[in-house]
C-alpha cells in the first residue's frame, strides 16, 4: 500500500491470515482495553482505548466478513484478480461513502468518537496522495507497534514518552501526540507519542 496503514495492521495479522487468527489478534488486543485495566485511568486515556476499540472493532468487521474483506483487498491492492487493480467505489472524504463500508458500528456515544474515526478510516483508504509534506495523522486510539511500524513507512522520526512509571510488559496505548492534525512535516521529521501502559500489579502478600 502507499502512505498508510491496512486493517490488517491494525490486528497485527498477515493478509493471508485466516479467520481464526482474525479472531485471535482481534480478542488479544481487546483484552488489554478491559475495564479493569482502564479503571482508574486519566480521561485521556479513557478516551483513546474507547477510540482503539472503535478501530478494532472496525478492523474484524472488515476482516471477519469474507466478502468485505475481498472487496477491502482488491481495493488496497491487496488481491490482484489479473486484469490490474481494481479501484475502491469511494472514499470517506468522497460523496457516497458509507460508514458500513469500513465496518463503523452505530450507536457509539459521542460524535467526536465517531468523528475521529471517520478521520482515520479516511487515513486508511488507499487512495493516491499528493508528493511533499506529509500529513499528521491522528495517532491516538492506535497501539504503539502499530504507530512504530507506520511512521517508519512515513519516513517519521517517532519519539515515546512512557507515561506509566511502572508499565505491565504488554503493548502500549497511544494517548497523545506533538503535533496534532493539521500540522503537515517532511520526512525525517519527528512525532513525539505519549503511550499508557496499564500499572504492574505489585505481588499479593509481598511475597516474589
Amino acid at each position: 500500500m502507499a502512505d498508510g496503514i491496512t486493517w490488517y495492521d491494525i490486528l497485527g495479522v498477515l493478509p493471508g491470515a485466516s479467520a481464526w487468527e482474525i479472531q485471535q489478534a482481534y480478542e488479544d488486543k481487546a483484552g488489554l482495553l478491559r475495564p479493569q485495566l482502564i479503571a482508574g485511568a486519566p480521561p485521556a486515556v479513557v478516551a483513546a482505548a474507547s477510540r482503539a476499540q472503535g478501530i478494532l472493532d472496525a478492523a474484524r468487521r472488515v476482516l471477519g466478513d469474507p466478502a468485505d474483506r475481498e472487496r477491502y483487498d482488491l481495493a488496497a491492492g491487496i488481491q490482484n484478480r489479473g486484469g490490474g487493480l481494481a479501484g475502491p467505489d469511494s472514499y470517506p472524504s468522497e460523496p457516497g461513502w458509507d460508514t458500513a463500508d469500513f465496518g463503523f458500528v452505530a450507536g457509539r456515544p459521542g460524535a467526536d468518537v465517531l468523528a475521529g474515526l471517520m478521520l482515520l478510516a479516511d487515513w486508511l483508504a488507499p487512495h493516491p496522495r499528493v508528493p511533499g509534506r506529509i500529513a499528521v495523522p491522528d495517532v491516538r486510539g492506535l497501539f504503539y507497534s502499530v504507530c512504530f511500524e507506520v511512521m517508519g513507512r512515513l519516513g517519521l522520526r517517532l519519539t515515546a514518552v512512557r507515561l506509566t512509571e511502572h508499565p505491565m510488559p504488554v503493548d502500549g496505548l497511544i494517548v497523545g501526540q506533538s503535533p496534532r492534525p493539521p500540522a503537515r512535516l517532511h520526512r525525517e521529521d519527528g512525532l513525539t507519542v505519549q503511550i499508557w501502559h496499564p500499572p504492574a500489579r505489585p505481588p499479593q502478600g509481598g511475597q516474589p
